[in-house]
């Protein structure tokens, strides 16, 4: 992974103390250092609904978006790498 943080360690990218400007940028590297199938547990402090959007426009069927906690306080998504 290009960014060294301790939020990105065994399959949890977890945001939820990362200022918000760098959480998409954080996101999208652990993403794309993903082979195809392999995944993540985003965890956030609110529904990442406009990060869906984001993948939807730029990253068009590569990937997978399933809830495994929707909120109140945690939200857990499983982000994936589609199989090509």
């Amino acid at each position: 992974m290009s960014r060294s943080n301790e939020t990105v360690e065994a399959g949890v990218v977890d945001v939820r103390t990362i200022a918000p400007r760098d959480r998409h940028p954080l996101i999208f590297d652990a993403f794309e250092n993903l082979a195809p199938g392999d995944g993540f547990y985003l965890v956030n402090d609110h529904d990442p609904k406009p990060l869906y959007y984001q993948f939807q426009a730029e990253r068009t069927g590569q990937f997978t978006w399933e809830y495994a906690e929707q909120g109140p306080e945690i939200w857990r998504v499983r982000i994936g790498r589609a199989l090509a």
